[in-house]
């Protein structure tokens, strides 16, 4: 569509100099070669407190894709998004550590987090992935009904209960809370709590949102019989439809361990499969509603189409747009200026802790196909722009 090529509407708020960094930054992640040694070295100096890395790190890839190091940092981009139309989710981006005393630390930070963005319409929803909360060895037992030692139910009475404590509090609060998805051998197990959590808590509304890779197959007809089970049971869906961030890692695991390919053969038939996600969602509004993340231009135009299709509003509460900090400003404020419901995921913490999830965003925009050329020729455009108009 014309309106995700205007430039000038998804760059204002971008000093020149701003955009010529990213645009430095983007062709960095363009390389292969180049992100995959950069993240590793990358990942090694911050880990061993090299001081110079990390001010370097928060002076590139940090201030592109995340906020700040703390919430309070951060309101100053959720201030300056809000103007515009655009809300912020904040994603509290620590990755890798499993042990119960950093799962009661976050699950302390995500209800601080609950707590914060009460009565802020500029914070829509709250955010959290399942393996924060719990070991992923875990969620892939349980999902397997594997029998468990007396130690392990224990250990998975306290994920439930840290799930159900931040559910339980955005109910209280009338906050929206978006759980995650990660690898499908976890997922099972993750799902169930996310469905005993909206019969609990979407009783009214839909206040718990799990979320739906389309770039797994079987997820459609997870999405219909999960329909059923809600009429049935008289609950309401929130889903977070994306495509998914995963693929490399599904692939190898599954020709090693020698079961079928969890992942869409290509892309094409991601892309269906997420397109037929949304004709799913907007067959029934009555039940579900959704947060279609997505930094596809298509996709995004075809909600649109659906909604004006069904003669709703641009502002219909049961639908949502999302990107990603730092990427597709293009689509996010195209749509905002629209007046649609459209919102970032704003990443923080602590940069030398949220290494992990940038070295995985620049890797994942190094292997999907496009997608770092896109922002390459958005930044260049408006910069040509500017210059011709001066």
């Amino acid at each position: 569509m014309p309106i995700f090529n205007d430039t000038k509407v998804a760059f204002a708020d971008k000093t020149d100099a701003q955009l010529r960094k990213a645009y430095w930054m983007f062709k960095m992640i363009e390389q292969p070669a180049l992100t995959s040694v950069g993240t590793s070295i990358l990942n090694f100096t911050v880990h061993h407190n090299f001081p110079f890395v990390t001010g370097i790190v928060k002076n590139t890839l940090f201030e592109q894709f995340c906020g700040g190091e703390t919430r309070e940092e951060s309101m100053k981009v959720v201030k300056q998004l809000f103007k515009r139309g655009v809300g912020s989710i904040f994603d509290y981006s620590i990755e890798g550590k499993e042990d119960e005393e950093t799962f009661d630390a976050v699950c302390k930070e995500i209800k601080d987090i609950v707590r914060f963005s009460v009565g802020n319409p500029a914070i829509p929803f709250i955010v959290f992935k399942p393996t924060a909360f719990g070991r992923i060895d875990l969620y892939e037992a349980v999902g397997k009904n594997a029998e468990l030692t007396s130690s392990q139910k224990e250990e998975w009475e306290r994920v439930v209960k840290r799930f159900d404590e931040v559910c339980k509090l955005c109910h209280e609060n009338d906050k929206k809370v978006m759980v995650d998805a990660e690898e499908t051998w976890m997922q099972d197990a993750a799902d169930h709590l996310c469905e005993e959590m909206m019969e609990k808590y979407n009783q009214e509304k839909p206040i718990v949102w799990n979320t739906i890779q389309m770039y797994r197959t079987g997820r459609l007809e997870y999405m219909e019989s999960h329909l059923q089970r809600a009429r049935e049971k008289n609950y309401f869906i929130g889903y977070k439809i994306v495509r998914g961030a995963y693929m490399e890692k599904e692939r190898a695991r599954a020709e090693q361990k020698g079961y079928a390919d969890p992942i869409q053969p290509n892309k094409e038939a991601t892309d269906k499969n997420y397109n037929s996600g949304i004709d799913f969602v907007m067959g029934h509004l009555d039940k579900v509603s959704a947060f279609f993340g997505t930094h596809n231009e298509i996709s995004s135009e075809l909600v649109m189409d659906k909604m004006k299709g069904k003669s709703l509003e641009t502002g219909n509460p049961h639908v949502y747009f999302g990107q990603l900090y730092g990427m597709s400003d293009n689509i996010t404020f195209a749509l905002s200026d629209k007046g649609y419901n459209v919102a970032k995921y704003l990443p923080y913490g602590p940069v030398k802790d949220v290494v992990p999830y940038l070295t995985r965003r620049a890797q994942e925009n190094t292997s999907v196909a496009g997608q770092t050329g896109r922002e390459l020729g958005l930044l260049k455009k408006e910069l040509d722009r500017r210059k011709s108009n001066r």
